[in-house]
Protein backbone atom coordinates (compact mmCIF):
# COMPACT_ATOMS: atom_id res chain seq x y z
CA UNK A 1 0.00 0.00 0.00
CA UNK A 2 1.42 3.39 -1.01
CA UNK A 3 0.20 6.63 0.51
CA UNK A 4 -0.22 9.23 -2.23
CA UNK A 5 2.21 12.16 -2.10
CA UNK A 6 4.60 13.77 -4.56
CA UNK A 7 7.46 11.78 -3.06
CA UNK A 8 5.73 8.42 -3.59
CA UNK A 9 4.62 8.82 -7.22
CA UNK A 10 7.48 6.65 -8.41
CA UNK A 11 6.47 3.86 -6.04
CA UNK A 12 2.91 3.53 -7.36
CA UNK A 13 2.01 0.42 -9.39
CA UNK A 14 2.46 0.58 -13.15
CA UNK A 15 -1.32 0.19 -13.52
CA UNK A 16 -1.78 3.71 -12.13
CA UNK A 17 -1.06 6.57 -14.51
CA UNK A 18 1.03 9.38 -13.02
CA UNK A 19 2.12 12.84 -14.21
CA UNK A 20 5.23 12.66 -16.34
CA UNK A 21 5.66 16.43 -16.42
CA UNK A 22 7.65 18.46 -13.88
CA UNK A 23 4.99 19.81 -11.53
CA UNK A 24 7.55 22.10 -9.88
CA UNK A 25 7.85 23.97 -13.17
CA UNK A 26 4.09 24.43 -13.62
CA UNK A 27 2.75 27.90 -12.85
CA UNK A 28 -0.95 28.65 -12.20
CA UNK A 29 -2.72 30.33 -15.09
CA UNK A 30 -6.19 29.27 -13.93
CA UNK A 31 -7.77 29.93 -10.54
CA UNK A 32 -10.72 27.65 -9.84
CA UNK A 33 -13.33 28.55 -7.23
CA UNK A 34 -15.19 25.59 -5.73
CA UNK A 35 -12.89 22.57 -5.92
CA UNK A 36 -15.09 19.51 -5.59
CA UNK A 37 -15.40 16.11 -7.21
CA UNK A 38 -16.71 17.40 -10.51
CA UNK A 39 -13.94 19.93 -11.06
CA UNK A 40 -11.32 17.30 -10.25
CA UNK A 41 -12.93 14.78 -12.64
CA UNK A 42 -13.39 17.30 -15.41
CA UNK A 43 -11.58 20.64 -15.90
CA UNK A 44 -8.54 19.58 -13.86
CA UNK A 45 -8.23 16.38 -15.91
CA UNK A 46 -8.28 18.27 -19.22
CA UNK A 47 -5.50 20.57 -18.00
CA UNK A 48 -3.58 17.56 -16.69
CA UNK A 49 -3.77 16.07 -20.19
CA UNK A 50 -2.53 19.34 -21.66
CA UNK A 51 0.40 19.51 -19.24
CA UNK A 52 1.19 15.90 -20.06
CA UNK A 53 1.39 16.81 -23.75
CA UNK A 54 4.07 19.43 -22.96
CA UNK A 55 4.53 23.11 -23.66
CA UNK A 56 1.77 24.41 -21.39
CA UNK A 57 3.56 24.97 -18.09
CA UNK A 58 1.79 28.29 -17.56
CA UNK A 59 -1.60 26.62 -17.30
CA UNK A 60 -1.62 24.93 -13.91
CA UNK A 61 -4.53 25.43 -11.52
CA UNK A 62 -4.72 27.22 -8.20
CA UNK A 63 -7.75 25.75 -6.44
CA UNK A 64 -9.78 27.81 -3.99
CA UNK A 65 -12.09 26.59 -1.26
CA UNK A 66 -14.71 29.28 -0.72
CA UNK A 67 -16.74 27.84 2.16
CA UNK A 68 -15.76 26.92 5.73
CA UNK A 69 -16.71 23.34 4.89
CA UNK A 70 -13.88 23.25 2.35
CA UNK A 71 -11.33 23.00 5.16
CA UNK A 72 -11.23 19.21 4.86
CA UNK A 73 -10.38 19.49 1.17
CA UNK A 74 -7.62 21.97 2.04
CA UNK A 75 -6.19 19.51 4.55
CA UNK A 76 -6.23 16.63 2.06
CA UNK A 77 -4.72 18.77 -0.68
CA UNK A 78 -1.89 19.82 1.66
CA UNK A 79 -1.23 16.26 2.88
CA UNK A 80 -1.12 14.87 -0.68
CA UNK A 81 0.77 17.73 -2.33
CA UNK A 82 -2.45 18.60 -4.20
CA UNK A 83 -2.45 15.19 -5.92
CA UNK A 84 -5.44 12.86 -6.12
CA UNK A 85 -6.45 9.72 -7.96
CA UNK A 86 -9.17 9.74 -10.60
CA UNK A 87 -10.88 6.37 -11.09
CA UNK A 88 -13.03 5.78 -14.15
CA UNK A 89 -15.67 3.07 -13.72
CA UNK A 90 -16.64 1.38 -16.98
CA UNK A 91 -20.01 -0.36 -17.51
CA UNK A 92 -18.30 -3.78 -17.82
CA UNK A 93 -16.68 -3.39 -14.38
CA UNK A 94 -13.25 -2.39 -15.69
CA UNK A 95 -11.45 0.39 -13.76
CA UNK A 96 -8.71 2.78 -14.81
CA UNK A 97 -6.81 4.99 -12.37
CA UNK A 98 -4.70 8.09 -12.91
CA UNK A 99 -3.07 10.51 -10.50
CA UNK A 100 -3.92 14.05 -11.60
CA UNK A 101 -1.29 16.74 -11.06
CA UNK A 102 -2.70 19.93 -12.58
CA UNK A 103 -3.71 21.40 -9.21
CA UNK A 104 -0.43 22.99 -8.18
CA UNK A 105 -1.75 25.32 -5.47
CA UNK A 106 -4.73 25.44 -3.12
CA UNK A 107 -6.02 28.32 -0.99
CA UNK A 108 -8.81 28.39 1.61
CA UNK A 109 -10.66 31.69 1.44
CA UNK A 110 -12.16 31.66 4.97
CA UNK A 111 -8.65 31.22 6.36
CA UNK A 112 -6.86 33.85 4.25
CA UNK A 113 -9.12 35.78 1.88
CA UNK A 114 -6.38 38.24 0.92
CA UNK A 115 -4.17 35.39 -0.29
CA UNK A 116 -7.03 34.26 -2.55
CA UNK A 117 -7.54 37.77 -3.88
CA UNK A 118 -3.83 38.05 -4.61
CA UNK A 119 -3.84 34.70 -6.43
CA UNK A 120 -6.68 36.01 -8.58
CA UNK A 121 -4.96 39.34 -9.11
CA UNK A 122 -1.61 37.78 -10.05
CA UNK A 123 -0.30 38.69 -13.49
CA UNK A 124 -0.13 35.03 -14.51
CA UNK A 125 -3.83 34.42 -13.83
CA UNK A 126 -5.73 34.72 -17.09
CA UNK A 127 -8.76 32.53 -16.45
CA UNK A 128 -11.02 32.07 -13.41
CA UNK A 129 -13.32 29.05 -13.54
CA UNK A 130 -16.29 28.35 -11.28
CA UNK A 131 -18.19 25.34 -10.00
CA UNK A 132 -20.34 26.93 -7.31
CA UNK A 133 -23.59 24.96 -7.99
CA UNK A 134 -26.70 26.11 -9.78
CA UNK A 135 -27.76 28.25 -6.82
CA UNK A 136 -24.35 29.84 -6.32
CA UNK A 137 -25.06 32.82 -8.57
CA UNK A 138 -27.48 34.38 -6.06
CA UNK A 139 -30.11 34.98 -8.73
CA UNK A 140 -33.83 34.22 -8.75
CA UNK A 141 -34.67 31.18 -10.86
CA UNK A 142 -37.85 32.88 -12.07
CA UNK A 143 -36.72 36.48 -12.62
CA UNK A 144 -32.94 36.16 -12.92
CA UNK A 145 -32.48 39.14 -10.61
CA UNK A 146 -29.46 39.26 -8.30
CA UNK A 147 -30.47 39.15 -4.63
CA UNK A 148 -28.89 42.28 -3.18
CA UNK A 149 -30.40 41.53 0.24
CA UNK A 150 -28.64 38.18 0.79
CA UNK A 151 -26.81 38.34 4.15
CA UNK A 152 -23.49 37.13 2.67
CA UNK A 153 -23.66 39.81 -0.02
CA UNK A 154 -24.45 42.53 2.51
CA UNK A 155 -21.56 41.36 4.69
CA UNK A 156 -19.14 41.58 1.74
CA UNK A 157 -20.32 45.11 0.98
CA UNK A 158 -19.57 46.49 4.43
CA UNK A 159 -16.70 49.01 4.31
CA UNK A 160 -13.41 47.32 5.12
CA UNK A 161 -14.92 43.81 5.16
CA UNK A 162 -12.72 40.91 4.06
CA UNK A 163 -14.43 39.34 1.03
CA UNK A 164 -16.02 35.95 1.67
CA UNK A 165 -18.28 35.30 -1.33
CA UNK A 166 -17.13 34.46 -4.84
CA UNK A 167 -18.50 37.85 -5.85
CA UNK A 168 -16.47 39.71 -3.26
CA UNK A 169 -13.26 37.80 -3.98
CA UNK A 170 -13.43 38.15 -7.75
CA UNK A 171 -14.53 41.79 -7.69
CA UNK A 172 -11.76 42.82 -5.31
CA UNK A 173 -9.22 41.00 -7.50
CA UNK A 174 -10.51 42.81 -10.60
CA UNK A 175 -10.22 46.15 -8.80
CA UNK A 176 -6.60 45.39 -7.89
CA UNK A 177 -5.75 44.23 -11.39
CA UNK A 178 -7.17 47.38 -12.91
CA UNK A 179 -5.18 49.51 -10.46
CA UNK A 180 -2.02 47.61 -11.47
CA UNK A 181 -2.62 48.02 -15.18
CA UNK A 182 -3.43 44.32 -15.74
CA UNK A 183 -6.13 43.19 -18.14
CA UNK A 184 -9.13 41.48 -16.53
CA UNK A 185 -9.14 37.71 -16.50
CA UNK A 186 -11.92 35.73 -18.17
CA UNK A 187 -14.52 34.27 -15.78
CA UNK A 188 -15.80 30.92 -17.08
CA UNK A 189 -18.71 29.28 -15.31
CA UNK A 190 -18.59 25.48 -15.40
CA UNK A 191 -21.94 24.99 -13.68
CA UNK A 192 -25.00 23.33 -15.20
CA UNK A 193 -26.96 26.52 -15.73
CA UNK A 194 -28.54 27.71 -18.99
CA UNK A 195 -26.55 30.64 -20.36
CA UNK A 196 -24.01 30.29 -17.57
CA UNK A 197 -21.74 32.94 -19.09
CA UNK A 198 -24.52 35.52 -19.26
CA UNK A 199 -25.69 34.59 -15.77
CA UNK A 200 -22.19 34.96 -14.35
CA UNK A 201 -21.77 38.33 -16.07
CA UNK A 202 -25.09 39.55 -14.67
CA UNK A 203 -24.38 38.39 -11.11
CA UNK A 204 -20.79 39.63 -10.88
CA UNK A 205 -21.62 42.95 -12.52
CA UNK A 206 -24.61 43.38 -10.20
CA UNK A 207 -22.43 42.80 -7.15
CA UNK A 208 -19.74 45.14 -8.45
CA UNK A 209 -22.42 47.74 -9.10
CA UNK A 210 -23.48 47.55 -5.47
CA UNK A 211 -19.92 48.55 -4.58
CA UNK A 212 -19.85 51.30 -7.19
CA UNK A 213 -22.09 51.97 -10.18
CA UNK A 214 -19.16 52.67 -12.50
CA UNK A 215 -17.39 49.51 -11.37
CA UNK A 216 -20.45 47.44 -12.20
CA UNK A 217 -20.63 48.94 -15.67
CA UNK A 218 -16.92 48.26 -16.20
CA UNK A 219 -17.27 44.59 -15.17
CA UNK A 220 -20.25 44.12 -17.49
CA UNK A 221 -18.39 45.78 -20.38
CA UNK A 222 -14.77 44.71 -20.00
CA UNK A 223 -14.64 41.34 -18.23
CA UNK A 224 -15.08 38.30 -20.53
CA UNK A 225 -17.59 35.69 -19.36
CA UNK A 226 -17.40 32.77 -21.81
CA UNK A 227 -20.16 30.18 -21.62
CA UNK A 228 -19.50 26.48 -21.32
CA UNK A 229 -21.22 23.13 -21.28
CA UNK A 230 -19.72 20.49 -19.02
CA UNK A 231 -20.67 16.85 -18.66
CA UNK A 232 -19.41 13.96 -16.58
CA UNK A 233 -21.36 11.96 -14.00
CA UNK A 234 -19.32 12.19 -10.81
CA UNK A 235 -20.92 10.74 -7.69
CA UNK A 236 -19.81 11.56 -4.17
CA UNK A 237 -16.69 9.65 -3.11
CA UNK A 238 -17.43 7.01 -0.46
CA UNK A 239 -15.33 4.99 1.97
CA UNK A 240 -16.04 2.01 -0.26
CA UNK A 241 -14.42 3.88 -3.16
CA UNK A 242 -11.31 4.53 -1.05
CA UNK A 243 -11.14 0.88 -0.04
CA UNK A 244 -11.63 -0.27 -3.64
CA UNK A 245 -8.80 1.98 -4.82
CA UNK A 246 -6.51 0.56 -2.15
CA UNK A 247 -7.47 -3.03 -2.97
CA UNK A 248 -7.31 -2.81 -6.77
CA UNK A 249 -4.44 -0.40 -7.23
CA UNK A 250 -2.56 -0.29 -3.93
CA UNK A 251 -3.05 3.48 -3.51
CA UNK A 252 -3.98 5.11 -0.22
CA UNK A 253 -5.78 8.31 -1.17
CA UNK A 254 -7.81 10.26 1.38
CA UNK A 255 -10.07 11.81 -1.27
CA UNK A 256 -10.00 10.14 -4.70
CA UNK A 257 -12.61 10.93 -7.33
CA UNK A 258 -14.73 8.33 -9.12
CA UNK A 259 -16.62 8.94 -12.34
CA UNK A 260 -17.97 7.44 -15.54
CA UNK A 261 -15.81 7.14 -18.70
CA UNK A 262 -17.84 9.74 -20.63
CA UNK A 263 -16.61 13.33 -20.50
CA UNK A 264 -17.49 16.39 -22.58
CA UNK A 265 -16.57 20.07 -22.38
CA UNK A 266 -17.87 22.61 -24.88
CA UNK A 267 -16.35 26.06 -24.38
CA UNK A 268 -17.05 29.41 -25.99
CA UNK A 269 -13.90 30.85 -27.54
CA UNK A 270 -13.88 34.22 -25.73
CA UNK A 271 -10.55 34.64 -23.94
CA UNK A 272 -8.92 37.95 -24.93
CA UNK A 273 -6.06 37.47 -22.43
CA UNK A 274 -5.22 34.05 -23.86
CA UNK A 275 -6.20 30.47 -23.14
CA UNK A 276 -4.64 27.02 -23.18
CA UNK A 277 -4.93 24.92 -26.34
CA UNK A 278 -7.77 22.87 -24.86
CA UNK A 279 -8.94 21.74 -28.28
CA UNK A 280 -5.78 19.61 -28.39
CA UNK A 281 -7.09 17.47 -25.52
CA UNK A 282 -10.69 16.98 -26.60
CA UNK A 283 -12.45 20.19 -25.59
CA UNK A 284 -14.91 21.48 -28.20
CA UNK A 285 -14.00 25.17 -28.50
CA UNK A 286 -16.86 26.80 -30.41
CA UNK A 287 -18.42 30.13 -31.29
CA UNK A 288 -21.85 29.26 -29.85
CA UNK A 289 -22.34 26.93 -26.90
CA UNK A 290 -26.14 27.23 -26.74
CA UNK A 291 -27.15 24.20 -28.87
CA UNK A 292 -24.81 21.88 -26.93
CA UNK A 293 -25.89 23.40 -23.64
CA UNK A 294 -29.58 22.85 -24.33
CA UNK A 295 -28.88 19.30 -25.47
CA UNK A 296 -27.28 18.42 -22.18
CA UNK A 297 -29.56 20.42 -19.88
CA UNK A 298 -32.81 19.19 -21.43
CA UNK A 299 -31.86 15.55 -21.97
CA UNK A 300 -29.22 14.50 -19.45
CA UNK A 301 -29.83 16.95 -16.58
CA UNK A 302 -33.59 17.00 -16.95
CA UNK A 303 -33.46 13.23 -17.44
CA UNK A 304 -31.82 12.95 -14.03
CA UNK A 305 -34.75 14.84 -12.53
CA UNK A 306 -37.25 12.68 -14.43
CA UNK A 307 -35.67 9.51 -13.07
CA UNK A 308 -34.69 10.78 -9.62
CA UNK A 309 -37.97 11.87 -8.09
CA UNK A 310 -40.09 8.99 -9.39
CA UNK A 311 -37.30 6.46 -8.86
CA UNK A 312 -37.08 7.29 -5.16
CA UNK A 313 -40.84 7.09 -4.76
CA UNK A 314 -40.73 3.69 -6.46
CA UNK A 315 -38.28 2.44 -3.82
CA UNK A 316 -34.97 2.57 -5.71
CA UNK A 317 -31.72 3.89 -4.24
CA UNK A 318 -29.30 4.05 -7.16
CA UNK A 319 -29.59 5.58 -10.62
CA UNK A 320 -28.68 2.32 -12.34
CA UNK A 321 -31.42 0.49 -10.40
CA UNK A 322 -34.06 2.95 -11.57
CA UNK A 323 -32.74 2.80 -15.14
CA UNK A 324 -32.86 -0.99 -15.02
CA UNK A 325 -36.52 -0.91 -13.94
CA UNK A 326 -38.33 -1.52 -17.28
CA UNK A 327 -41.24 0.74 -16.35
CA UNK A 328 -39.10 3.70 -15.31
CA UNK A 329 -36.77 3.17 -18.23
CA UNK A 330 -39.70 3.36 -20.65
CA UNK A 331 -40.90 6.51 -18.90
CA UNK A 332 -37.44 8.07 -19.19
CA UNK A 333 -37.08 7.17 -22.87
CA UNK A 334 -40.54 8.62 -23.52
CA UNK A 335 -39.51 11.88 -21.89
CA UNK A 336 -36.26 12.07 -23.88
CA UNK A 337 -37.96 11.37 -27.21
CA UNK A 338 -41.32 13.12 -26.87
CA UNK A 339 -40.71 16.01 -24.48
CA UNK A 340 -37.00 16.88 -24.29
CA UNK A 341 -35.87 16.42 -27.90
CA UNK A 342 -38.65 18.44 -29.62
CA UNK A 343 -37.52 21.57 -27.74
CA UNK A 344 -33.94 21.43 -29.06
CA UNK A 345 -32.43 23.49 -31.90
CA UNK A 346 -30.11 21.73 -34.37
CA UNK A 347 -26.91 20.61 -32.62
CA UNK A 348 -23.91 20.65 -34.99
CA UNK A 349 -22.26 17.28 -35.47
CA UNK A 350 -24.61 15.47 -33.07
CA UNK A 351 -26.77 12.41 -33.72
CA UNK A 352 -29.68 12.99 -31.32
CA UNK A 353 -30.82 9.37 -31.33
CA UNK A 354 -27.30 8.22 -30.47
CA UNK A 355 -27.04 10.89 -27.76
CA UNK A 356 -30.33 9.73 -26.18
CA UNK A 357 -29.15 6.14 -26.24
CA UNK A 358 -25.87 7.20 -24.61
CA UNK A 359 -27.78 8.98 -21.83
CA UNK A 360 -29.70 5.81 -20.98
CA UNK A 361 -26.53 3.70 -21.15
CA UNK A 362 -24.69 6.12 -18.86
CA UNK A 363 -27.54 6.15 -16.35
CA UNK A 364 -27.52 2.37 -16.39
CA UNK A 365 -23.80 1.98 -15.53
CA UNK A 366 -24.02 -0.18 -12.37
CA UNK A 367 -20.47 0.57 -11.23
CA UNK A 368 -20.68 4.35 -10.91
CA UNK A 369 -22.90 4.02 -7.85
CA UNK A 370 -24.63 7.35 -8.37
CA UNK A 371 -27.57 7.79 -6.00
CA UNK A 372 -31.03 9.08 -6.75
CA UNK A 373 -30.80 11.09 -3.54
CA UNK A 374 -27.93 13.09 -5.03
CA UNK A 375 -29.95 13.84 -8.15
CA UNK A 376 -32.85 15.36 -6.23
CA UNK A 377 -30.75 17.55 -3.92
CA UNK A 378 -31.28 21.26 -4.53
CA UNK A 379 -34.28 20.43 -6.71
CA UNK A 380 -35.61 23.98 -6.30
CA UNK A 381 -32.51 25.14 -8.18
CA UNK A 382 -32.33 22.26 -10.64
CA UNK A 383 -35.93 21.84 -11.78
CA UNK A 384 -36.31 25.50 -12.84
CA UNK A 385 -33.02 25.29 -14.74
CA UNK A 386 -33.44 21.88 -16.39
CA UNK A 387 -37.08 20.81 -16.62
CA UNK A 388 -39.22 23.95 -16.49
CA UNK A 389 -37.79 25.33 -19.77
CA UNK A 390 -38.86 22.08 -21.45
CA UNK A 391 -42.34 22.47 -19.98
CA UNK A 392 -42.63 26.07 -21.15
CA UNK A 393 -41.36 25.28 -24.65
CA UNK A 394 -43.81 22.41 -25.08
CA UNK A 395 -46.70 24.39 -23.63
CA UNK A 396 -46.00 27.17 -26.14
CA UNK A 397 -45.70 24.74 -29.06
CA UNK A 398 -48.62 22.50 -28.11
CA UNK A 399 -46.23 19.66 -27.32
CA UNK A 400 -46.40 16.83 -24.80
CA UNK A 401 -46.06 17.74 -21.10
CA UNK A 402 -47.54 14.86 -19.10
CA UNK A 403 -44.25 13.30 -18.00
CA UNK A 404 -42.68 16.61 -17.01
CA UNK A 405 -45.79 17.56 -15.07
CA UNK A 406 -45.69 14.19 -13.30
CA UNK A 407 -42.11 14.84 -12.17
CA UNK A 408 -43.22 18.12 -10.56
CA UNK A 409 -46.06 16.25 -8.86
CA UNK A 410 -43.63 13.58 -7.63
CA UNK A 411 -41.42 16.28 -6.12
CA UNK A 412 -44.36 17.84 -4.28
CA UNK A 413 -45.64 14.43 -3.16
CA UNK A 414 -42.22 13.43 -1.80
CA UNK A 415 -41.85 16.71 0.11
CA UNK A 416 -45.27 16.26 1.67
CA UNK A 417 -44.71 12.69 2.83
CA UNK A 418 -41.04 12.72 3.91
CA UNK A 419 -40.88 12.78 7.74
CA UNK A 420 -37.17 13.69 7.72
CA UNK A 421 -37.62 16.90 5.79
CA UNK A 422 -36.59 15.66 2.38
CA UNK A 423 -33.34 16.14 0.44
CA UNK A 424 -30.92 19.00 0.98
CA UNK A 425 -32.39 22.19 -0.43
CA UNK A 426 -31.85 25.84 0.46
CA UNK A 427 -35.65 26.38 0.29
CA UNK A 428 -36.64 23.16 2.05
CA UNK A 429 -38.75 24.65 4.88
CA UNK A 430 -40.93 26.78 2.65
CA UNK A 431 -41.22 23.98 0.09
CA UNK A 432 -42.41 21.50 2.70
CA UNK A 433 -44.92 24.00 4.05
CA UNK A 434 -46.39 24.50 0.58
CA UNK A 435 -46.35 20.74 -0.08
CA UNK A 436 -48.35 20.10 3.10
CA UNK A 437 -50.92 22.71 2.02
CA UNK A 438 -51.30 20.84 -1.26
CA UNK A 439 -53.54 18.33 0.51
CA UNK A 440 -56.25 20.98 0.59
CA UNK A 441 -55.04 23.04 -2.37
CA UNK A 442 -53.05 21.02 -4.91
CA UNK A 443 -51.87 24.21 -6.62
CA UNK A 444 -50.46 25.77 -3.42
CA UNK A 445 -46.81 24.89 -4.23
CA UNK A 446 -47.14 26.41 -7.70
CA UNK A 447 -48.01 29.82 -6.22
CA UNK A 448 -44.31 30.35 -5.48
CA UNK A 449 -43.57 32.57 -8.47
CA UNK A 450 -39.86 32.73 -7.67
CA UNK A 451 -39.69 29.05 -8.58
CA UNK A 452 -42.57 28.42 -10.94
CA UNK A 453 -43.03 31.79 -12.64
CA UNK A 454 -46.23 31.66 -14.68
CA UNK A 455 -46.65 27.87 -14.75
CA UNK A 456 -49.53 28.03 -12.25
CA UNK A 457 -51.46 29.97 -14.88
CA UNK A 458 -51.01 27.32 -17.59
CA UNK A 459 -54.18 25.16 -17.56
CA UNK A 460 -52.68 22.32 -19.60
CA UNK A 461 -49.80 22.00 -17.16
CA UNK A 462 -51.89 22.33 -13.99
CA UNK A 463 -54.36 19.72 -15.24
CA UNK A 464 -51.58 17.21 -15.93
CA UNK A 465 -49.87 18.05 -12.63
CA UNK A 466 -53.09 17.61 -10.59
CA UNK A 467 -53.91 14.33 -12.32
CA UNK A 468 -50.44 12.97 -11.55
CA UNK A 469 -50.53 14.18 -7.93
CA UNK A 470 -53.95 12.59 -7.39
CA UNK A 471 -52.73 9.33 -8.92
CA UNK A 472 -49.54 9.25 -6.84
CA UNK A 473 -51.59 9.64 -3.69
CA UNK A 474 -54.35 7.22 -4.61
CA UNK A 475 -52.61 4.55 -6.70
CA UNK A 476 -48.90 4.95 -5.87
CA UNK A 477 -45.85 5.66 -8.02
CA UNK A 478 -45.66 2.45 -10.05
CA UNK A 479 -49.31 2.50 -11.08
CA UNK A 480 -48.96 6.19 -11.95
CA UNK A 481 -45.90 5.64 -14.13
CA UNK A 482 -47.53 2.61 -15.77
CA UNK A 483 -50.56 4.71 -16.67
CA UNK A 484 -48.42 7.58 -17.93
CA UNK A 485 -46.42 5.45 -20.34
CA UNK A 486 -49.73 4.49 -21.96
CA UNK A 487 -50.97 8.07 -22.30
CA UNK A 488 -52.47 10.97 -20.39
CA UNK A 489 -53.99 10.29 -16.99
CA UNK A 490 -57.71 10.56 -16.39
Amino acid sequence: MTRLTAATLGALPASVGTPRYDRAAVRPGVVHLGVGGFHRAHQALYLDRLLEAGGSDGWGICGVGVLPGDRRMAEVMAAQDRLYTLVEKHPDGHRTARVVGSLVDYRLAPEDPDAVVEALAAAGTRIVTLTVTEGGYNASAATGEFDATAPAVLADLRPGAAPATVFGLVTEALVRRRARGLAPFAVASCDNVPGNGALARHSFAAFAGLRDDALGEWVAREVPFPSSMVDRITPVTTDADRADLARRFGVEDRWPVVCEPWTQWVLEDAFPAGRPALEDVGVQVVGDVVPYELLKLRLLNAGHQVLGHLGLLAGHTYVHEATGDPLLREFLVGYLEEEGTPTLPPVPGTDLAAYRAAVVTRFGNPHVGDTLARLVEYASDRLPQFLFPVLRANLAAGGEVRRSAAVVAAWVHALQRDPDGGPVDARRDRLRSAAHRSREDPLAPLADRELFGDLAGQPRFTAAYRAALDSLRAAGPRATVEALVRGPLG
